[in-house]
């Protein structure tokens, strides 16, 4: 997404399975090879790092007035 991925989008490189399918690949965007997953920001289980994503996409929403 050459002008970034807007929040409340899915990335189109996810499988249905929620696995990047550009993982390990060199065309891979620097955010996402940058990003390192700690508790913080992903929590213990996949159902935290979802909900965590969810809250982080929803407070970054552009205003819609």
């Amino acid at each position: 997404m050459p002008d970034g991925k807007p929040a409340d989008v899915p990335c189109p490189q996810l499988t249905s399975d929620y696995r990047c399918q550009l993982f390990g690949k060199p065309e891979r965007p620097a955010v996402c090879s940058g990003f390192l997953a700690d508790e913080d920001t992903c929590g213990n289980t996949n159902d935290k790092a979802f909900e965590l994503l969810r809250e982080l996409e929803e407070s970054t929403l552009p205003d819609r007035a």
